[in-house]
């Protein structure tokens, strides 16, 4: 028989270092969930993907039990990661701060499909140039159209 669903939790934690502290401890410990718990198997899952910060949808039932996804880092933290900066620009639309180009945008649109609404690559790299524009990040060149 399937557990009685009682809610979800979405939170953004570093890979690997997951603990008790806010804001884990506080948003688990209030729904009863065992913090410790998730705390290991979070860093057990997320040892490859350490100092990354990860979202994670935590669903938790009416017996206490739970399940996690994790999922694909955000396009805005790995836009930051390529282009080594410390955070977006801002004022995005006068003042950019790096330039990166359409093999590195499909990169990221191709790590983050799954997680994306949309079916094609091509849409998930206008996704992700959006995302670059909105943090001050310029795109060079043309947009690889494939006709």
């Amino acid at each position: 028989m399937a557990k009685e669903v009682a809610g979800q939790i979405k939170l953004q934690v570093k890979g690997g270092a997951a603990n008790p502290s806010p804001p884990i401890g506080p948003a688990l410990g209030s729904k009863g969930i065992n913090i410790m718990e998730f705390c290991k198997q979070f860093n057990a899952r997320t040892q490859d993907k350490a100092g990354k910060i990860l979202p994670v949808v935590i669903t938790y039932y009416s017996d206490k039990s739970f399940d996690f996804i994790i999922k694909t880092p955000p396009v805005a933290i790995q836009l930051l990661e390529i282009t080594k900066q410390k955070s977006g620009s801002a004022q995005p639309n006068r003042k950019k701060i790096a330039e990166i180009t359409w093999e590195q945008v499909k990169a990221i649109a191709t790590d983050k499909m799954p997680d994306l609404n949309c079916f094609t690559v091509e849409a998930a790299m206008r996704m992700v140039a959006g995302t670059a524009r909105s943090l001050g990040i310029t795109v060079k060149g043309e947009f690889p159209s494939e006709n």
